[in-house]
């Protein structure tokens, strides 16, 4: 049972890396609008679909009063995490900023060992350090990394994102549904950008309003992907799939943009795909899988 649960959660994870990649797809095709704004559409379609669920299935709090405060502090960390990136999104080069946001998984392991106890290995550690150098081979950062006051807001926004993914692990140890873990946070995100939306709301064309509304589409099929993935499995065993979202951006931006990588970026994408290879057989042989 545990061995599927892993399997479930690996595959999860994959799925929600690609929902983001299409997210930032769509948020790049929307153009230039101010990030709380996109922030807002993107969540806000999440909502909704949580609520329809929720509905449906008549599933909502799971009654435990305890489960209220980890919600709240999941909501809490995902909004600062999405509001830091889109920031730095707006404010950085591209590259500098998907290098931050691609700390999360540290983060991830990190907090939960540090909130869940979950031991990791030398070798775990070790293999999501290596897709983290994958990574830097094919964003590229450059030096204006280390003076620029966004990267701070963009580093934030990573270890915003790690924490609500530890959060996230918690929730689901503790019997809270997906959907409502989906629908507090959506909520909870709407709520604060709503203010910021009303006073300084930018026109859109029809255009953008759809673009934004597929990026809220393709964030909500991530925010359940990823609630899936980190109730089946810790993060020491799936978090390195995560990166898996770099090489799906690659082909969106070669389809769609028509933007051809280079020599560094294949080697990037052959080592991140070769550390979750490594993963996957060091979690099977020590049976973690």
């Amino acid at each position: 049972m545990k061995k599927k649960q892993k399997y479930i959660g690996i595959i999860y994870i994959i799925l929600s890396a690609f929902c983001f990649a299409l997210m930032s797809m769509f948020v790049r095709l929307s153009g230039d609008l101010p990030a709380i704004q996109k922030s807002f559409f993107r969540n806000l379609v999440a909502l909704v679909f949580a609520g329809i669920i929720l509905a449906k299935e008549k599933v909502w709090f799971s009654g435990k009063k305890e489960n209220v405060k980890y919600l709240l502090a999941r909501a809490t960390a995902g909004t600062l995490g999405v509001l830091c990136n889109f920031y730095a999104v707006d404010h950085m080069i591209l590259s500098d900023a998907s290098m931050l946001n691609k700390m999360s998984p540290f983060f991830a392991i990190i907090f939960s060992y540090l909130i869940l106890k979950e031991k990791v290995r030398l070798p775990q550690a070790l293999i999501v350090a290596g897709a983290f150098l994958g990574s830097l081979l094919i964003i590229k950062p450059t030096v204006g990394i280390f003076s620029s006051p966004a990267a701070l807001v963009g580093l934030l926004g990573g270890l915003g994102a790690g924490i609500a993914y530890t959060y996230v692990r918690v929730l689901g140890q503790k019997g809270e549904k997906g959907p409502f873990v989906v629908f507090v946070f959506s909520a909870f995100s709407c709520i604060v950008t709503l203010p910021f939306l009303i006073f300084d709301y930018h026109p859109m064309t029809g255009m953008q309003l759809l673009y934004l509304l597929l990026a809220g589409l393709s964030a909500a099929g991530g925010q359940f992907s990823i609630t899936a993935a980190y109730f089946h499995a810790p993060a020491k065993e799936i978090s390195v799939y995560d990166y898996s979202q770099i090489i799906f951006s690659a082909i969106l931006a070669i389809v769609v943009f028509g933007q051809m990588p280079d020599l560094f970026s294949w080697i990037g994408y052959v080592i991140i795909c070769s550390m979750a290879v490594i993963m996957f057989l060091y979690n099977k042989q020590t049976g973690n899988s």
